[in-house]
């Protein structure tokens, strides 16, 4: 496995593993998640990509106070791609944020096995799945 900093050409892959990743099913067609991976995502923070063998299999999005994404492929889950990912980010040594849906009980327990703690819950009113959500805090 590789981590690079990802490129424009690497937007399809990372629709494609956020739709199939995401722990609740897409909102939007699949164009419209490409077009927010474009504009907004690789716009407004940092990414990364984990790949082997050329290909791309997870993803972290990330700025200076908040892990906006982090998705690996279904098919590449469990290979330390996460973890990788995550260190990276956190390799600066500098204090982070993320939002992840409570019911989501495999990235809340991957988060806190690193440290993360729990830092407020909400009713999911401020989402558009409507679902409750749990920020994390990292402090390293």
């Amino acid at each position: 496995m590789n981590l690079r900093p990802a490129t424009p050409e690497d937007a399809p892959a990372l629709s494609e593993i956020h739709r199939r990743a995401a722990f609740l099913a897409p909102l939007h067609a699949a164009e419209e998640s490409l077009r927010f991976i474009r504009e907004r995502l690789m716009g407004e923070n940092q990414v990364w990509v984990a790949e082997a063998g050329g290909a791309v299999e997870g993803y972290v999005a990330f700025n200076d106070g908040w892990v906006s994404h982090l998705f690996v492929h279904p098919d590449h889950q469990g290979r330390g791609h996460g973890q990788a990912l995550l260190a990276h980010v956190m390799a600066d040594r500098r204090e982070r944020q993320l939002w992840t849906f409570e019911a989501n009980l495999r990235a809340r327990k991957f988060y806190e096995d690193r440290g993360w703690a729990l830092a407020e819950r909400t009713d999911g009113q401020d989402n558009e799945h409507g679902e409750p959500e749990v920020r994390y805090v990292l402090r390293p």
